[in-house]
Parts: C-alpha cells; structure tokens; sequence
C-alpha cells in the first residue's frame, strides 16, 4: 500500500473528534471540508496537529543531524502514522524504529525498506516473518537487538534451516543496572558477539543501548547515568572491533529523544578505528510536547548554545482541544477529556489557551493559576483561581507530556494551521 491508497480509505461519524457527516468521506478529503476546530466542527475533545510547528520541528531536526554529523531513523511508534513516517524519510531519515512486529508489519505495508528493531527478536513466529520478508525482497534492510546468548541460540536456529541468501543483522545491545535491556558488563557482550561472529546466518553489525529510562528528578543526576552508559557503549564498541562483521555497515545507536546532543557527541567520538554511523532512534521530535519532552529540550539547549543560535528550539505541535461542562465551585472546573485521550504516563496535561465562541477573535493565553489535577476515563478536574474566567460552554487547549501515549488514542488526528482550520487529517495504526 503507498499514501495515495491511504487517503483513499473512508472515514465518517464513527471515528472520535470526527463531525458528523452527511455522508462518508476518504482520509484525502478531509482538508478540503472547511472545517473550524474554534468554530466548534470538529466533535470534542479532539486532538489536533499544528502544521507550523510540525514544518519547523522537521527543519530543526534537519538542522542538528547536519551540525552533528549523524543519522536518525525515527521510532515510528510515537505516531504511527505512515504519512508523517513519509515526511520524516523525505527529510533524509536513514530508515525507521520499530519495537514489536506488529510496528513492522504496518512498516512493511507502506514499503518502508530499511528498519531498524530496538528490541530482542525471541518469538519464533516473528522471527519467522522477518526472515520472509527478507527473502521475498532482496532490498529490505532489517537489523534488530540482541543482549543474551539464548537470545542468540534462537537466532541460530530459526535461520540455520532458511535458504535466506543473506545474514540477519544484530547489533549487541548493552544496559546498566536498574535500567532495561541490555548486556549489563562489557564482558557479558563480547560472550554474546562471539556466538553471533560465528554463525554464518548471522551479522554483528554495531552496538546498540537507550538512554531513555533514567527518571531521576535533578537533571545532573540524570545526566551523569548516561554518561555512565555511553562509557559502557563505547567500551564495548571498541572490543568488538575485531568481530564486526565486514560488508556490513557498523552502527553506534542510542534512543536520543530526550537527550540527541548527548547521544550523538559521545557516540561520535568512539574512535573504533574503522568506518562507523551514528544513528539516533528519537521519535517525538517532530511533535515535541509541552512538559516532559520541553523541559529536556531547554535543558540541552543550556548545554548547546550553539544549537540554540542556528536551529532554536523545538515546538509542541499537539494540542488537545476539549470543553468545560461543569463549573460546581468557585475553584473547580470540569473539562471533557479524560484518561481515553491523552496519555498520562509522564504527566498530567497542561492547560495553554482558552477561547469563548462570539466572544475571543483568537484563543488567548489560559491565566496562570488552572492546572489539571486528575482525570477520569472522561472527566478532567480542573483547579482554578478564584478569578478564573473560565465559563461552562468555554474551549481549552491542553498541550500534553508525552506524544506516543496521546496518539495511540486517536485514528484520526486533524492538521491544523495556525487559526485551527482543518487543512489535512493524518491516520493512525495502533
């Protein structure tokens, strides 16, 4: 399937934050119905894309991979969705992250050639598919983790019966104490590429970690796990040198969504002695968020100033818009949202505007003083100052704390431009 054939499929009433229509329309059409987020078209809550600060985030990436010297292949997983997967492999993107073969499959059906699996491929009927479709089409490329010998034997085995007229590509991931996956010592790694050296089904083509897990509250703390876990990565990298296997690109990758100019300056001075490429696996760059992702994107920019003076900073481009339907006290409000809309895991969203049809020409800045303060599978609690403006039949924008677990909640998410007129909708496949 390609994205032409996608914007052909049908959509109608029953898909959330849809209007409703007269009759069914195709994914392609939905830019052209002259519908108005602020005019109250769209069913609420919805959540929305906002075109301009897709397009600068786009730019910004493009900016740091040049300044940087490294590639990205974007974990897909934070939208799934295939069309913003073509802006990203328009914008150069070396290939894509996947982490189950479910993400693949979807990879597969929209042709995406070159996938990167940040996980250990163990169940056989997975494997299974990946060594088919790698004998099917010659020029799919599909390299995936590996932290454990018997991780290694299954590989073994699954591939030693196949007439594949090429290895499978593994990249020895490696881990610290407390976090996820991974080698924990470098010793433990060079047992584990030493049984995929020596299988001819197999290629050992890099080394892999994810920096990604460490939640320390004080920044430096943070900040030096990850060193820490670098150290690791380059040790091990350098061990290997003798193991990689030769007609295959060699590749440092880490996660990078959090921390890219950390990810990048340290892996590219690993100094292996042989041709290497850094990729970086970040994937919520392009809509960035309000909380989470924003605090760890100031904070890199205190460590770059010179990021700063050429890309600037990236910029939130989802935004939940939803009502407020009950005000039952002078300090508490009641939105329309709820835990089925937007994800929670790293934070509770975050109100920024508000907007009063036949009454705001524009959404105005939310006064400071509302914050949400928990949510229910459809109800958002809402502390307000006693001042607070806020009217039952009002519109709210909340910016969210984390994108992948906002997106998995929406088929369809409307592109907006930047008076929230709806000039294109992206699908979902989760």
């Amino acid at each position: 399937m390609n994205i032409d054939c996608l914007l052909a499929t049908p959509i109608d009433s029953t898909i959330k934050g849809m209007p409703m229509m007269n009759r069914p329309l195709t994914l392609g059409e939905i830019g052209k119905q002259g519908w108005s987020v602020l005019r109250e078209d769209m069913r609420l809550p919805v959540a929305v894309l906002k075109n301009a600060a897709i397009e600068h985030n786009r730019r910004w990436m493009r900016a740091f991979l040049q300044t940087e010297g490294v590639a990205l292949a974007p974990h897909g997983k934070t939208t799934m969705s295939p069309q913003l997967f073509a802006k990203q492999l328009a914008d150069g993107a070396w290939g894509l992250t996947c982490a189950t073969v479910a993400q693949l499959q979807v990879y597969r059906v929209f042709g995406v050639q070159r996938v990167l699996f940040a996980n250990q491929l163990v169940d056989r009927g997975a494997i299974r598919y990946v060594l088919d479709e790698m004998e099917q089409d010659p020029e799919f490329e599909f390299y995936c983790f590996v932290d454990s010998l018997e991780g290694v034997s299954l590989l073994k085995q699954a591939t030693a019966n196949r007439a594949a007229n090429r290895p499978l590509r593994l990249l020895i991931e490696v881990g610290q104490s407390g976090g996820r996956t991974g080698a924990r010592t470098p010793a433990q790694a060079i047992a584990i590429a030493e049984a995929v050296a020596s299988s001819p089904t197999l290629a050992l083509c890099g080394v892999a970690s994810y920096e990604g897990v460490f939640t320390d509250a004080d920044d430096q703390a943070i900040e030096a796990q990850i060193n820490v876990l670098f150290d690791l990565h380059v040790a091990v990298a350098r061990s290997l040198c003798g193991l990689f296997s030769r007609g295959f690109p060699t590749i440092l990758t880490s996660g990078g969504s959090r921390f890219p100019d950390i990810a990048a300056k340290r892996l590219s001075v690993a100094e292996l002695g042989l041709p290497y490429k850094v990729v970086i696996r970040s994937g919520c760059y392009l809509t960035h968020d309000s909380v989470r992702y924003a605090h760890a994107s100031a904070r890199m920019l205190e460590r770059t100033p010179e990021l700063a003076a050429t890309a600037g900073t990236l910029l939130p481009a989802l935004e939940l818009w939803a009502s407020v339907q009950s005000r039952p006290e002078r300090t508490l409000a009641f939105a329309n949202f709820g835990k089925r809309d937007t994800g929670i895991d790293l934070g509770l969203p975050l109100p920024i505007y508000w907007y009063r049809p036949g009454f705001h020409a524009t959404p105005a800045a939310i006064p400071n003083g509302h914050r949400v303060t928990k949510l229910n599978d459809q109800h958002a609690y809402l502390e307000l100052p006693p001042t607070s403006p806020l009217r039952v039949g009002d519109m709210i924008a909340l910016g969210i704390s984390h994108p992948c677990t906002t997106f998995d909640k929406w088929q369809i998410l409307p592109i907006v431009n930047d008076t929230y007129d709806v000039i294109d909708g992206v699908r979902t496949f989760f």
